[in-house]
């Protein structure tokens, strides 16, 4: 009888665990075909699944945004600055119609995302954007091409999440090559094309998730790489996850 008691209460516990979780995936939100959203509004950001994304938007001299937008642009093949809010996928993962991006101008605002309590966040999924990824492969203008002519140079382009308590005290980063040229083998060099998982699980319970860029390829007037990055399916486990709850998966499985 105390068997089937500790095996019950493993299975209640589970159950709150599973109906906890949640996945902010964009879809709740809502675009007209190959539009997107950057603060226009002044609203300051916007919500998806009860989760916060920062915008700054400002027209005075036309429109200019940084930090979070989302969209469900398809463009995978136009290169340049007028191809902003397209992942390189042509789409959010696993078919997905939209998704976020995010942006860190010359104001330097980093796209942040801000839960309603302190939350764990066990991964999310991530990939360049088009102009962001034509820019490495090709060269453009300003920035130049990942590996030089010869595919030699040892280029890189790294997204940091950091991740802060509720009184803002950063508690850990996570940190993702979203292209690294650095290996002495040339095939081992890349740049992200497709939405790829991001371990965050050795981050403790966060309040928010800053994101900050950094590049090898920098100049005069910082870095040369295009900013930006496009994110989708973020895994919210919050307190009640059952991977917090091994005990209780074990006593099951006996």
């Amino acid at each position: 009888m105390r068997k089937m008691i500790v095996i019950l209460m493993g299975l209640s516990l589970l159950a709150v665990a599973t109906a906890s979780a949640e996945t902010v995936t964009f879809e709740d939100l809502s675009l007209s075909p190959e539009s997107y959203y950057i603060g226009s509004d002044a609203a300051g950001g916007y919500e998806s699944n009860g989760v916060e994304f920062n915008t700054y938007y400002d027209d005075t001299f036309g429109p200019y945004w940084e930090g979070f937008a989302y969209s469900n642009t398809t463009d995978t093949t136009t290169a340049g600055f007028t191809n902003q809010y397209s992942a390189i996928t042509g789409g959010g993962k696993d078919g997905s119609q939209i998704y976020g991006v995010g942006y860190i101008g010359f104001m330097g605002i980093k796209p942040t995302i801000t839960f309603s309590e302190e939350v764990l966040v066990r991964s999310m999924y991530i990939t360049n954007t088009t102009y962001a990824y034509l820019s490495m492969r090709d060269g453009d203008f300003v920035a130049k091409k990942f590996g030089g002519q010869d595919g030699s140079d040892p280029d890189w382009f790294l997204l940091t999440i950091t991740g802060k308590d509720e009184e803002g005290q950063v508690v850990g980063t996570v940190s993702f090559y979203l292209a690294d040229f650095r290996s002495d083998d040339p095939a081992q060099d890349y740049i992200v094309d497709e939405w790829t998982e991001v371990d965050t699980s050795s981050l403790p319970r966060v309040q928010t998730l800053e994101f900050s860029l950094s590049s090898s390829d920098v100049g005069d007037f910082g870095m040369n790489t295009p900013a930006y990055f496009a994110i989708d399916s973020i895994y919210n486990a919050e307190d009640g996850d059952q991977d917090d709850y091994p005990c209780f998966i074990k006593i099951i499985g006996e």
